[in-house]
């Protein structure tokens, strides 16, 4: 795929494609869907129709158990997330926008831990770019994408879903 290919479509085909070869692969039996807001909640509401998962969608505001809070202070807007199932035991496809530093998912996976124990975590996501500072990697991917230290990749939506690289400017 050419670098500048960032068509929603084709990555949500391929990570349908992969989500569904790795539940197969790993036993999973009536999973339960996790979309991490907001950008990971759009793609995770396309996959659980896709997928015809019969729980419905679990979404998950992080903004409370993010390791940067005190640096970035908190959103006005913050809501709660909604699980609505058991999260003990279960198998859940836990799904986001783009995996950066891995910061996101290892504050999803602590707000969703105190739910309960999942069985397995199935990781998915749209874009992996680089820039991992954890020990953390998604399961299934729509691609990988390498930027540069100014560039971010943004996931605008929900309708239509439409992922834009745009340049930030470095700390002096």
């Amino acid at each position: 795929m050419p670098d500048n290919d960032l068509r929603v479509q084709p990555l949500l085909d391929r990570l349908e494609t992969c989500l569904r070869e790795e539940m197969t692969r790993r036993g999973f039996s009536d999973p339960a869907m996790i979309g991490i807001h907001t950008g990971g909640a759009w793609i995770a509401e396309r996959l659980h129709a896709r997928l015809g998962l019969k729980e419905p969608l679990g979404l998950l505001n992080i903004s409370f158990y993010r390791d940067d809070f005190s640096h970035t202070g908190i959103h006005p807007q913050v809501k709660p997330s909604i699980l609505p199932f058991r999260v003990e035991g279960r198998n859940i496809l836990l799904i986001d926008d783009v995996f950066y530093t891995g910061r996101t998912v290892r504050a999803a996976l602590n707000e969703i831990f105190d739910y309960g124990r999942p069985a397995q975590v199935l990781l998915g996501v749209l874009i992996e770019r680089d820039g991992r500072q954890i020990p953390i990697r998604p399961d299934c991917l729509g691609r990988t994408i390498t930027l540069s230290a100014d560039q971010r990749i943004t996931l605008t939506g929900p309708s239509p879903l439409e992922l834009r690289i745009h340049s930030v400017s470095s700390p002096s």
